[in-house]
């Protein structure tokens, strides 16, 4: 079966080039009508182009509709006014992909707070901005998908990208809170975590895998967490065609006696607690202490 985004409206950021581009550009193709977001940095950060109008004459030419928006994901007063755009032209906003980053890779001993505060504001901050300004209107669509781009930076750390990193996991944080709260509204929200030769990773890459790490190869992953039939708090890796499944997990734990709530009893008990055997998905962060009431429970013999 076809996998169609007729009669939805798409908004993806950071839609000028590399994986926005690719987002945007087979959302049109099947069918949907896209707002290409873009500041048109460099991946930096610093600096404009024309990027999105490019990206919305490629759509166009290729039968396509499309439109450019030149907004900062930094700025909540930008990202409404593009939402309200959107709705003006279409008459509705179905799915928004939150892709716009910037890179300021430095080890942390050499790493100023600025660079810092600017990554985390640019893909955490600028996520929760284009994702409350379409909020309340997915609310009252009784429909909404909306996609994270996470990392394997934010899921595993990275040497010299201890901002990027940081956002990259606040980020799956806001999608597994919004994931509930929207559940009851039909607002599914999951994360991907891509690995692309894209303008900013063209110089870690050897030349053959950032061919084969092509941002195409991303695009059916991004598609499908923001279709009709997506699932919910998923966590997705992807790259060359390689597609992967992510978890946070907890073990079962120990409930040490009284005695020994101590620092030599946790140290004692370490090798249990850390045991992974048959560890569990969490699913929201209220389990955390359920899973210890059960576990006090059996100690208690009940």
């Amino acid at each position: 079966m076809t996998i169609s985004f007729k009669d939805k409206v798409a908004i993806v950021t950071g839609a000028g080039g590399g994986l926005g581009r690719a987002y945007a550009m087979e959302l049109a193709r099947r069918g949907a009508k896209v707002v290409v977001n873009d500041l048109g940095a460099s991946r930096d950060g610093t600096g404009h182009s024309d990027a999105a109008l490019l990206v919305v004459e490629e759509i166009k030419a290729a039968g396509g509709e499309a439109m450019s928006n030149g907004g900062s994901v930094t700025e909540y007063a930008q990202m409404t006014e593009m939402v309200t755009k959107a709705k003006e032209a279409w008459g509705g906003v179905h799915i928004l992909i939150n892709n716009a980053g910037i890179l300021r890779d430095k080890t942390f001993v050499k790493m100023e707070p600025m660079d810092f505060d600017l990554v985390v504001k640019v893909h955490l901050s600028g996520a929760a901005n284009a994702s409350k300004a379409v909020w309340e209107t997915m609310r009252e669509q009784n429909y909404g998908r909306i996609l994270m781009t996470t990392s394997s930076t934010g899921l595993g750390g990275n040497f010299g990208q201890a901002n990027y990193g940081a956002a990259k996991l606040g980020m799956v944080g806001l999608a597994k809170t919004l994931y509930l709260e929207g559940a009851k509204y039909n607002i599914r929200v999951n994360s991907l975590a891509p690995t692309a030769g894209t303008r900013m990773t063209q110089d870690i890459f050897p030349e053959e895998a950032f061919k084969a790490f092509s941002p195409e190869s991303v695009a059916p992953a991004a598609l499908y967490l923001v279709s009709d039939d997506a699932p919910t708090n998923a966590i997705v890796g992807a790259g060359a065609g390689v597609y992967q499944s992510a978890f946070v997990t907890m073990t079962h734990g120990v409930a040490l006696p009284k005695d020994e709530q101590t620092v030599e009893g946790f140290a004692a008990a370490w090798n249990r607690i850390s045991d992974r055997s048959g560890d569990q998905v969490v699913q929201s962060g209220m389990e955390q202490s359920q899973w210890a009431l059960e576990a006090l429970m059996k100690l208690a013999g009940k």
